[in-house]
């Protein structure tokens, strides 16, 4: 009985996949609200999901399945022979996410790289504190504070980081959802028009899916990065439908109204 139960359930969420992957909307029945929506704020895994994820790029980003680093938005990377310099080649004609409050001039660079670790990294940057008790936990929790000696922009598409002491770890942690890329010229736009929070509020990277809007512990709504430079999704529109409750969550998932809880 345990096998047959086991089987059936197997089916059940391979049907489940299957119809999701078939269909343009694809609806995940979220556990809790995301605490924001600047992944480097914060660490927790929803907010991850909700941010980081659909939205934003790292320099790498981890094989799917596994903790191998891969090329995301650095096609490639050189380690010096004394293991303290990594200098990482950025991919051209990477487009970052045109939306209904901000359109993009420019295409991803190096600039953006450096803003996004700066923010975090220097006390005195003009970012470092724009919401209310920013601690940036993850990447001082990574050690990334002390461990960074200096970046510097090579050029538009190179950046080289220096180290102080070897680090093994190091492009792991770049693959990490604190180190997501931010657009340097949207937080220009906000910091000009005195509007910094909107940093947390409406998310623009150059991920897989595009920020639409939230209603405050209910649902998320994106659409798929026509311009994403992995290329377009298969699926149209991405819906995070907040339910907390676990049974409420099971109960939808059985009745089709969500493909993934």
């Amino acid at each position: 009985m345990k096998k047959i139960a086991t089987l059936l359930a197997a089916t059940a969420i391979i049907s489940t996949f299957a119809f999701a992957a078939s269909a343009k909307t694809f609806v995940f029945c979220s556990e809790a609200s995301p605490e924001g929506f600047d992944p480097g704020l914060y660490t927790g895994g929803n907010t991850f999901d909700a941010s980081a994820h659909p939205v934003y790029n790292r320099l790498l980003e981890f094989k799917k399945g596994t903790t191998e680093v891969e090329p995301g938005l650095a096609e490639s990377y050189e380690v010096s022979d004394d293991g303290l310099q990594y200098t990482f080649k950025l991919r051209k004609g990477v487009k970052f996410q045109t939306t209904d409050f901000f359109t993009p001039t420019r295409e991803f660079n190096a600039d953006d790289v450096i803003f996004s670790y700066e923010r975090q990294w220097k006390a005195e940057h003009p970012w470092n504190k724009y919401v209310d008790g920013a601690a940036w936990e993850y990447f001082a929790g990574m050690g990334m504070p002390e461990l960074i000696d200096k970046i510097e922009k090579v050029d538009d598409y190179t950046v080289k980081f220096t180290l102080k002491r070897k680090e093994a770890p190091f492009l792991a942690n770049v693959a990490m959802p604190f180190a997501s890329i931010m657009s340097k010229e949207y937080a220009d736009k906000l910091q000009a028009d005195g509007k910094m929070n909107e940093m947390n509020q409406k998310p623009l990277g150059t991920g897989p899916f595009t920020f639409v809007g939230y209603q405050q512990d209910a649902v998320i709504r994106y659409k798929a990065n026509a311009d994403y430079w992995g290329g377009k999704q298969p699926i149209d529109d991405l819906v995070f439908a907040i339910t907390t409750d676990a049974a409420v969550r099971y109960q939808k998932l059985k009745a089709g109204e969500c493909h993934l809880m």
